[in-house]
Formats: C-alpha cells, sequence, structure tokens
C-alpha cells in the first residue's frame, strides 16, 4: 500500500473525529439555510469513509473532486472554517463568494477548483497527469464524480485517453445509487458491461481500512507509470440531493432508515467501540467537542466581510504584458502557413513545456493544413497526434495548463468546436474567475476558420466567432497577413490566458512580402488604409473584400482591421469616426449578435461617440442562414463587393 504523506499519520480514531467534523459541518449548514444565511446547500453525508484516500497521497499529488467530498478536503488539509466561509460566499473564502458550496478549491493543497457540470474535471484531470507524466514525476491525480456523471461523454473520453496514454490517474465513481431522484442502476456502465473488469476495482466504501485497501493498489500502479485505475465507490448519499430537494418524496421510509444503520461514522464508531478503543463517554465528548468548534468556526465565518460589489470584474483575465515581436524575418514572399510554422517551431525550441496536440498534426501529414509540417520529426516528445475527440483536446489543455505546462493545441476546423464547449465553457474560460485568481489556464487554441473557399459546407466554413466573444474568459483573434498570424500566436504563448486564434482558410496560403516584423498584442487593430470619408472595420477574409471596394469606391476609405475581437481597439476605431464621422463594420459571419452589431451598439452608445456620426453606421454580413455546398449557396449568403460598396453609399448619403 502507497505510504501516507509523512505529516498525514493515520488512526482510525482521529478519522472518525474527521468524518463527524465533516457531518456537524454538514448538519450545521442546513440549519443556517433554514435560518435564511445562506442560498444553498450540497451534502457530503455518507461519503466521509472517502476521506481516507487522502492518507495514501503526497504533497505533489493532485485531486479533481466531487461537491460530495467535503471529508476528503478536510483530510486533504482544508479547514473547516474555509468551508465555512465558502458556505455563506464570503470576500476571503476560496472563490471569493464566486462559487456555490461544496464548489472546492485549494491551490496550495492542488485541489482543483470543482465546477458544476457533471464530470466536467475528469479531462482536466487527464492533462494533468499527462503533464506528470511528461514531467517525469511519479505524481498521481485523483478525480471523483457522482454515478450519474458517469454516463456523460467525457467520462468515457478521460478514460479512454488515460488508459492510451498509461496516465497516472485514479477515478473515482462515488455511486450512492441516484442522480438526484433519478435511480442510477440501469445506467451504469459498469452494470452495462462497458468497462473490463481489469482497469475496474468494486469498494465497499462505507469504511475507511476498505476504502485505503482498494485504493492504495490503485495509487501505487499509476506511480509505476502502469496506467489508470477506475475506483467503483459503493456507498450511500444519507441526505437528500441538496437543499433544494427532498428526497422522502422519492425514496421508501424504509430504505431511508436502512440506509442509516450503513452510515459510515456510527459503523467505525461501533467497531471502534467493541474492540474496546473507544468508550461511550469519550465518544460523547469527542461529539460535543466537535459540535463546538464547527459552532465557532460558523460565527466566525459570519462575521467575516463579504464581497465588495467592485471586485466582480477582478480575475477575468491575466496580467497583459508588453507583446514581444514573433520570431519571423522580412521576407519579399511568405504565407500564413510558412510564417504560423516558423513560430511553433521557435516556441518548441524556446521551451520544453509547449506541447502541441491536435488531429493529423503528427508528420508526415503535419496538419490537414500543413500548419505544423516537420514538428513531429523534429519534437517527437512535444507534437502529439490527438484522437477524433474535440472535448479531449480542450479538457487535457485545461488541466496541462493550470498544472504549468503550456499547450499549443489545434482544433482541425473551429466548426468542429461544439463537441469540446463543455470544456470551453466550463472550465476553460472560467477557471480564474471562479477560482478568484488562485488557478488559472494560459494556452492557446488555433483553428482554420471561415468560408469564400468552395466545397466546405457547413461544417468547414463557419465563422463562428461570436460563440467565443460572449464567452467571459477568453481572447479571441483573427489575423488577416503572415506577421499578424505570426505575431498574434507568438503573443497569445507569452499571454496569461487562454487564447483563441482563427485562422482565415481564404488567404492563408496568399503569398505576401512581410516588410518590417513587430509586436502584435491583442487588442491592436492595423489601419490597413487611410481615408477621409467613410471608416470601413473588418477582420480575416474580410480585410481583402475591404481593400477591394475602398479602391473601387469614389469615397476615400479608412480600412481597419481589427485583428484582436476580445479585446477589440475602440480607440483606433474612434479616431478613425472622428476623422471620418461614418462607419461601416463588414464581417462574415452572421448578422444577429455578430462583431458588427457589438461593434456599431459600442460607438452609438456613448454620447461623445455618437455625436461623432454624420450618417447611421451600417452593417454588412451574412444573413442568419448556414453556409450550403454549392458554391451558389456559399456566395448568395456571404457579403460581396456589391454589398460593401451599397453599405458605403447609403453612409457617405
Amino acid at each position: 500500500m502507497s505510504e501516507p504523506s509523512a505529516n498525514r499519520a493515520y488512526s482510525k480514531l482521529d478519522f472518525l473525529r474527521l468524518m463527524l467534523l465533516s457531518r456537524e459541518g454538514d448538519r450545521r449548514e442546513g440549519i443556517l439555510l433554514r435560518q435564511s444565511k445562506g442560498w444553498f446547500q450540497v451534502s457530503g453525508m455518507g461519503h466521509e469513509a472517502l476521506g481516507s484516500v487522502a492518507y495514501l497521497l503526497r504533497e505533489d499529488d493532485y485531486i479533481f473532486p466531487y461537491y460530495r467530498d467535503r471529508a476528503l478536503m478536510l483530510a486533504r488539509g482544508l479547514s473547516n472554517y474555509e468551508l465555512a466561509l465558502a458556505y455563506l460566499a464570503k470576500a476571503e473564502s476560496s472563490s471569493g463568494g464566486r462559487q456555490m458550496p461544496g464548489h472546492y478549491s485549494s491551490r496550495a493543497h492542488n485541489v482543483f477548483s470543482v465546477c458544476t457540470p457533471t464530470g466536467g474535471s475528469l479531462l482536466p484531470a487527464c492533462g494533468t497527469a499527462w503533464a506528470m507524466k511528461m514531467d517525469g514525476k511519479d505524481s498521481v491525480c485523483v478525480a471523483s464524480v457522482g454515478d450519474a456523471a458517469a454516463r456523460q461523454g467525457e467520462f468515457f473520453e478521460a478514460v479512454a485517453f488515460a488508459l492510451q496514454e498509461k496516465l497516472p490517474v485514479v477515478f473515482v465513481v462515488e455511486d450512492n445509487k441516484y442522480g438526484i431522484s433519478t435511480p442510477t442502476a440501469k445506467f451504469l456502465p459498469f452494470h452495462l458491461e462497458m468497462l473490463s473488469d481489469e482497469h475496474v476495482v468494486k469498494v465497499d466504501a462505507r469504511h475507511p481500512d476498505r476504502v485505503m485497501d482498494a485504493f492504495g493498489p490503485a495509487i501505487d500502479r499509476a506511480r509505476r507509470g502502469d496506467g489508470p485505475t477506475v475506483i467503483w465507490a459503493d456507498l450511500d448519499r444519507l441526505s437528500s440531493h441538496t437543499s433544494s430537494d427532498d428526497h422522502r418524496i422519492y425514496r421508501d421510509l424504509a430504505e431511508i432508515e436502512e440506509m442509516a444503520l450503513r452510515d459510515p461514522i456510527r459503523l467505525l464508531a461501533e467497531e471502534l467501540i467493541l474492540a474496546g478503543e473507544l468508550d461511550q463517554e469519550t465518544w460523547q465528548a469527542i461529539q460535543d467537542e466537535v459540535v463546538a468548534s464547527v459552532d465557532q468556526d460558523y460565527l466566525r465565518a459570519e462575521k467575516q466581510p463579504d464581497p465588495s460589489a467592485s471586485t466582480v470584474l477582478d480575475h477575468s483575465y491575466g496580467t497583459v504584458n508588453p507583446s514581444p515581436a514573433p520570431p519571423i524575418e522580412p521576407t519579399d514572399r511568405t504565407t500564413m502557413v510558412q510564417a504560423m510554422n516558423t513560430t511553433f517551431r521557435a516556441a518548441l525550441e524556446a521551451n520544453r513545456k509547449v506541447v502541441f496536440f491536435g488531429q493529423d498534426i503528427e508528420d508526415p501529414k503535419g496538419g490537414v493544413f500543413g500548419l505544423t509540417k516537420g514538428l513531429s520529426e523534429s519534437f517527437p516528445h512535444q507534437v502529439f497526434n490527438s484522437p477524433l475527440a474535440e472535448a479531449t483536446i480542450m479538457g487535457v489543455a485545461v488541466g496541462m495548463s493550470a498544472y504549468g505546462w503550456l499547450p499549443v493545441f489545434e482544433l482541425q476546423f473551429v466548426d468542429f468546436m461544439a463537441p469540446g464547449w463543455n470544456q470551453i465553457t466550463t472550465n476553460m474560460s472560467t477557471l480564474r474567475w471562479r477560482s478568484n485568481g488562485d488557478w488559472k489556464c494560459p494556452m492557446v487554441i488555433y483553428t482554420p476558420y471561415g468560408a469564400y473557399l468552395p466545397g466546405g459546407s457547413l461544417w468547414h466554413s463557419q465563422a463562428n466567432e461570436s460563440y467565443l466573444l460572449h464567452t467571459p474568459g477568453l481572447k479571441v483573434a483573427v489575423p488577416s497577413t503572415p506577421q499578424d498570424a505570426a505575431g498574434l500566436i507568438w503573443s497569445a504563448i507569452h499571454g496569461d490566458d487562454p487564447h483563441f486564434v482563427l485562422i482565415p482558410k481564404h488567404v492563408f496560403r496568399k503569398p505576401v512580402a512581410i516588410s518590417q516584423v513587430e509586436a502584435v498584442p491583442f487588442g491592436s487593430a492595423r489601419i490597413v488604409r487611410e481615408g477621409t470619408d467613410v471608416t470601413l472595420v473588418t477582420f480575416g477574409n474580410c480585410v481583402e473584400l475591404a481593400e477591394e471596394a475602398a479602391a473601387k469606391s469614389s469615397a476615400s476609405i479608412e480600412v481597419i482591421d481589427l485583428r484582436s475581437l476580445q479585446p477589440i481597439d475602440y480607440d483606433t476605431i474612434t479616431k478613425s469616426v472622428e476623422k471620418t464621422g461614418r462607419l461601416v463594420v463588414l464581417h462574415e459571419d452572421n448578422i444577429t449578435c455578430g462583431v458588427g452589431q457589438a461593434v456599431i451598439a459600442e460607438m452609438t452608445r456613448i454620447p461623445e461617440r455618437w455625436n461623432l456620426f454624420l450618417s447611421p453606421p451600417q452593417l454588412v454580413a451574412r444573413p442568419d442562414v448556414h453556409i450550403g455546398y454549392n458554391p451558389i449557396f456559399e456566395y448568395a449568403a456571404l457579403p460581396d463587393l456589391g454589398n460593401v460598396l451599397e453599405a458605403i453609399a447609403t453612409v457617405m448619403e
């Protein structure tokens, strides 16, 4: 069995006290909720024996917990007072009042921040475990979920990836038989015989001895490099699902009474009393002491300050440092693909913790567009093919980055981000904010993007940047030149946030000259062409169309390439409109809730900007329709030269 941490000596009596501390915290929160001192409570009653897993772990191991793992958190080193602060959503709590109770987090104890979507932490656990393995360490990750979450697609992706790479991770399915009110027996992959018995260990998790006997070999296996184990922990949820639920509605009273006989605290206390290691008087004294201690913790926490409304935007994004110039040279002829490949190579050479991961990116293919050509041959320990599983790509990036590595991961097409959307919105974009800055996951996700390239149809031609822009915590850019592609990627690699760089396919093989190499920070637009009559704002594929319209218009057009869409450089737009008094915004995404509507709204909602306009701003964009396979449909939907010239004529009237 694995050796516990040197400062975590295990004794049954001490662990009984810890389980009782967990239980009393749950009970106290229930009382406070009924007193309207709090808004929500989720209980770990019945799951306490799993806390003994902490005694098998070292300080350098990571835990990706489940919201019923209160006892595990106490055993890991979090204090009951800290949990009281979290229940009351105080400013000093782990999330600064941003997370619900039970959503544990502690960077100091390597406890990854819990997300509410069930099973959402499993793929990040794989990312951290993969980084541990590449670090050459024998650290392990323990990742736990409720039984209902074992039917999430990400559960299967995580187990598959961990088995594929023989990752040092132990998955724990806490089977309390219910997904809120729904019995889960017929849903579980174990009952459906979907998982090999070789990798699954079942344990009656109502007693710490049995828990440690099951987990010890699994943790040893992970440390040896022999891969993951799935622990199927059979236990009881002794309470309702949450404070918003009443299990008496869907559970028989006899079932509830029978579960109470299997209460892990009761079982261990009776064992110690029977063995003569504890007497009733001492046991009662321990209970009285714990009750008083918990009472003091919550009274103290209740007096602590609430978060200030003025801090709501804090930790939305990381520190912005000056952007370095990209590692490319002036040249008479290059393409976006070549400039990106050069930049990628420089990043891999500079930092061994830069990792590339994506479908078909290894040589000889080097990506479906050749963006990573030659990289896996030169850096075989840093460039890897991924499975056809976008959630795995996004989730592994989160865990690897949170551990301290730098993912530069590829989505083969931005159109395929939907299967990875849970990780993008659940973890990637929220981690820093929801942990009050305690955790972060800086990374680069690059992906081919856009239309104006016939034959792509619905899922190879979308320009759907607005989904990403609506998600706080992400930074997004769309370059239109080789230098900007290299510069934005280089800035993202040196940044402190999750960055998406969308690569417009129509122009990324267009050969152009680079006369001067400069830094390209996010939030910095580029004036492509100066003019005095109309400000034409665009980005990506549409820069080419904007330049053509400017050349053919009788008006003097100032063309601005936004380059960065989050953040947007409104200062450059405003200065241009101060000169022209007119604004046209052009993009290939559909109209509703697109960048153009956002820019026009932002430019007209502020009185000082509104007063600059000589005519109503115009938007040129794709109607709210999909891209069809036949080029007739594609070009019927996309903005064209006539649309842009018509908008220019309208603002000039």
